[in-house]
This record gives structure tokens, C-alpha cells and sequence, in this order.
């Protein structure tokens, strides 16, 4: 048997990209408006998410954009209820919105700590339940794609990183944790935990500033990823027969450590 990557099965359904005014999050949501689908792109930045919309004008597909503050709960909820209402029920979520905030634990930010709890654990949970209770409701076959990271797996060390590795050791272990309840429950609906190595990301510019100074990220000659190939990671897994379950998918540099 053999299979096109398509996303055929999902044109014209509803998908939600959260982070979805820059990086890996605009680089997915893109690909997926490409290939037809109703995109719902959450952002605190929705104004950037718009902008992009105007850029899609024309393709198959249609980019949606939804501000949202994704540390604050009742934020959430209203998004997703918004959403729903608007577009309809949910078919894909991706959980790709995170933080890395400089921070070491000994000494550290209680604040920043709280701000990547939020953002890269509790935001994804509360993410999950209101699209498993869309998907559920309507019967629908969906696929949940947590963007995870080698820190998810691996502790590096990299200086004041904080509570980072030890959020995405959590989605690890909550994206096992909810395939195991959608097995029991028998849903029709796949998780993916896809974890990308280094990618030249503004989450990463940002944090190695914040550590090594205004002017030190152009001193960095290490290559990354590029946000592109982590949504054709995506795209792959989302493209998959319906009995195949990709659970974990690491893309990382070629001739990369991390």
C-alpha cells in the first residue's frame, strides 16, 4: 500500500495554530492555509496573524486570526468558544506557542517560571481539552500535534534555561498521557509530539540576548532548522493513513548534536 503526503481528508476543516503571528507557528499555519485548510491562528500579536491572512488571499485555504493570551485561562476558553462558533469544530490542533524566559532555578525568577509553565504546559492542556471536546462532540476524526523539543528529552547545557527543558519533559509526558485516554475512551484521534531540535527562531535569538547581550546573537554562526521544515514535519503527520499514529517525531539538523 502506498499514500501521497495530502492533506486531503482535511480541506475545509478547521484547524487551530496557536503562535501563529511568527515562526514555526507562521510557517505551519501557512502551509496548512496551502493546502486548503480553515486555519484559526491564535496569537497575542493577532494584528502580525492578520497580516498574513492579506498575504493568503487567493489560496485554497483561509487564515483566521484570534488574540489571545495564552497564560491567562479564561482567555483560552473564550478563544476556543469564539472559534467554534465562528468556524465550527475543530479538526487539527497545534499547540506550538512557547516561551523561553532566562532564568536559572537556584537562584531564579518565580515569575518567569510561572510565565513557561503557563505557556508551554498549561496552555497546551487546556488546548487539548477544548479541541478533544470539539472532536468529540461531532464525531470527528482529528490530530493533535504538540510542538515539543529535544529539551522535551534531553537536558542540555545551556546556561539559565530554567524551567524550559522541564516544561517540554512535561509535554513529553502529557502527549503520552493523552494518547493513553484517547485509546481508552476509543476516540478516532491522533496525538503527535514533534520535537525539533535547534531552529533559528526568534524564541531563541531572544533568550541567548537576554543572556549573552544586545549585540552577541551576531556572533553566532551555529546553523538551526528553519521553521519551513518543521511544518513539513506537520504536514507528514497530519498526512498519514488514518490507522497510522505517528508518537513521536524528532527533526533535528543534519550533522547537528541538538
Amino acid at each position: 500500500m502506498s499514500y501521497s503526503i495530502s492533506l486531503g481528508r482535511f480541506v475545509g476543516k478547521v484547524a487551530v495554530v496557536t503562535g501563529a503571528s511568527a515562526g514555526i507557528g507562521e510557517a505551519i499555519a501557512k502551509l496548512l492555509v496551502r493546502n486548503g485548510v480553515m486555519v484559526a491562528g491564535v496569537a497575542r500579536r493577532a494584528e502580525s496573524v492578520r497580516e498574513h491572512a492579506k498575504k493568503l488571499l487567493g489560496e485554497r485555504g483561509v487564515l483566521h486570526a484570534y488574540q489571545c493570551d495564552l497564560t491567562k485561562q479564561d482567555e483560552i476558553l473564550r478563544t476556543f468558544k469564539k472559534i467554534t462558533t465562528e468556524l465550527g469544530p475543530i479538526s487539527i490542533l497545534i499547540n506550538n506557542a512557547g516561551v523561553l524566559k532566562v532564568s536559572g532555578i537556584i537562584d531564579g525568577d518565580i515569575e518567569k517560571w510561572k510565565a513557561v509553565i503557563d505557556t508551554n504546559v498549561m496552555a497546551v492542556a487546556t488546548g487539548i481539552r477544548e479541541a478533544v471536546a470539539s472532536m468529540k462532540a461531532h464525531n470527528i476524526k482529528g490530530h493533535i500535534i504538540n510542538i515539543n523539543s529535544t529539551a522535551g528529552h534531553t537536558v542540555l547545557d545551556f546556561p539559565n534555561a530554567g524551567f524550559y527543558p522541564a516544561s517540554k519533559f512535561a509535554v513529553t509526558a502529557l502527549t503520552e498521557s493523552v494518547r493513553l485516554e484517547i485509546n481508552r475512551e476509543k476516540l478516532p484521534i491522533k496525538i503527535t509530539s514533534l520535537s525539533p531540535g535547534y531552529v533559528e527562531t526568534d524564541i531563541v535569538k531572544v533568550a541567548f540576548t537576554e543572556v549573552s547581550g544586545s549585540n552577541s546573537w551576531e556572533k553566532i554562526t551555529v546553523k538551526g532548522l528553519h521553521a519551513r521544515d518543521i511544518a513539513d514535519a506537520a504536514l507528514y503527520v497530519l498526512s498519514t493513513p488514518e490507522h497510522v499514529n505517528v508518537k513521536e517525531l524528532t527533526v533535528m539538523l543534519q550533522g547537528s548534536p541538538v
